[in-house]
């Protein structure tokens, strides 16, 4: 046969194999139920709550290499009003969940594959420097400090007083954490968190979840008038995060050099529904910023890397379950930062905000996950309204293709009766369904750092995280 009819023939097979998977595919559902998590956390917080309550844990979601994720919930549960004056915020520490999320083909069921989710760890976060904790006095409340700290060993919390008023909202010392994304960095022993309060962007030892390192975000980003009330807080400021939509998502670029955060909605000086990107170099800690604008989505929930400069942006709208309404917009798009403008010196002027929106990154469709989990089965108003997290996990052959596997999870603001459970969506897409050339960060294999993270004396700091009682 002549070398051509070969090659007509390999490029026939290659495109049938495209064309078998020719948009993103639901492949698998798992629930991770319980309603306790790892901590070894005793009594309750100020809303009667357990310390150690399980939820919200779609906030954010990080693959850790195999099948080991990371998840971080929020702030803790404040969806259920108790004291208006802390925005119902409690002493919940902080915290990330490890999960195994074991991913297995089946040849029964209407997917393809099943997906079992296993908790495995809960890691408490805190500070070796002492942190400033609300006295509490004017909510009526006990002092924001928990009772578990001690020498070297204060905890982060969500509750919403925790902070210094002479120092700006970006202020480290501040104890108050609310949790959005997480990453787990190349070397696999410590995890990059980003946080709606500062906004802050913290690295955590991952066997101990103590700080490590802050870095420093641009100062455009930051509040000046703080309060324990978000509502006080968005009257008294006109430039910086608006409350409650500050750093909502966290990528990090497959060579593993830098982070990639976005805010859920518009700064306070910024219009036309134009949200920042910020870029952080780990080693420098140099920042730039980039626009992304919100089209039928309002606010942006998740950013993850398809490879060192594309992205896809999570942005969605607060419909659907947890909402009591039907959800509708829940969609992926890819961006490309190569080429982006560097917006960082763009304030709040006409002049600016036209610059701003000129600069925005081009930005296209590539998932639109009500339309494929309608198609599915799965009716609208049971898709959750906060779909958050977002993780490619390892690569799997669906129909003769090679697909990657993006793991998609929901924060039911611990509320399962009204939000529904934990709940972890996979799909798998090709190279075609992303339009990109997909690189997985590589990070080592959760085995041989576990052997790691265990002379580091991991089992000892979590003994110490077991003891003592929460506020009550």
């Amino acid at each position: 046969m002549h070398r051509t009819s070969i090659l007509s023939l390999v490029l026939a097979s290659l495109f049938a194999a495209t064309a078998a998977q020719a948009t993103p595919t639901l492949i698998a559902i798992g629930t991770l139920g319980g309603s306790a998590d790892l901590s070894g956390l005793t009594g309750t917080l100020e809303n009667g709550l357990a310390g150690n309550v399980l939820g919200g844990l779609g906030s954010g979601l990080a693959w850790a290499g195999g099948n080991t994720f990371v998840a971080t919930p929020d702030r803790g549960p404040n969806a259920t009003a108790y004291n208006s004056q802390v925005d119902d915020t409690t002493s919940y520490i902080a915290r990330f969940q490890t999960l195994k999320l074991d991913l297995a083909a089946t040849a029964s069921g209407k997917l393809p594959y099943t997906l079992t989710p296993t908790l495995t760890a809960t890691t408490l976060l805190s500070s070796a420097s002492p942190l400033v904790y609300g006295s509490g006095t004017a909510a009526g409340l006990p002092n924001g400090a928990p009772v578990q700290n001690s020498a070297g060993v204060n905890y982060f919390t969500g509750r919403s007083d925790n902070f210094d008023a002479s120092q700006p909202s970006t202020s480290p010392n501040n104890a108050r954490l609310d949790p959005e994304a997480v990453r787990v960095s190349k070397d696999g022993k410590s995890v990059f968190i980003s946080d709606e309060y500062g906004p802050f962007v913290y690295q955590f030892d991952r066997a101990t979840g103590q700080r490590l390192k802050t870095f420093a975000l641009p100062n455009n980003l930051a509040i000046s008038t703080l309060s324990a009330q978000g509502a006080v807080e968005i009257a008294g400021n006109t430039t910086g995060r608006v409350t409650n939509k500050g750093m909502e998502g966290l990528a990090i670029s497959p060579d593993g050099t830098t982070l990639i955060g976005i805010m859920q909605a518009s700064l306070e000086q910024d219009k036309n529904k134009m949200v920042r990107i910020v870029t952080i170099d780990i080693a420098t800690g140099a920042t730039h910023e980039y626009a992304y604008q919100l089209t039928t989505g309002s606010g942006v929930s998740e950013i993850v890397a398809l490879n060192n400069h594309q992205f896809l942006v999570d942005e969605r709208d607060g419909k659907g379950l947890g909402d009591g309404s039907t959800a509708v917009v829940k969609q992926l798009f890819r961006i490309d930062l190569a080429g982006a403008t560097d917006v960082g010196s763009l304030t709040g002027s006409a002049a600016d905000q036209a610059a701003l929106k000129a600069a925005a990154v081009k930005k296209t469709l590539v998932l639109d996950l009500v339309n494929v989990l309608t198609a599915n089965g799965i009716a609208a108003d049971q898709i959750p309204s906060k779909i958050e997290g977002l993780a490619f996990g390892d690569d799997i052959t669906l129909d003769g293709v090679l697909s990657h596997t993006l793991y998609v999870a929901n924060d039911n603001d611990f509320v399962p009766g009204l939000a529904g459970d934990n709940k972890i969506f996979v799909f798998a897409l090709s190279d075609a369904d992303l339009g990109a050339t997909f690189t997985q960060q590589q990070i080592p294999e959760p085995e041989s750092l576990a052997l790691v993270l265990l002379g580091l004396g991991v089992m000892g700091g979590l003994q110490r995280r077991k003891t003592g009682l929460l506020q009550k």
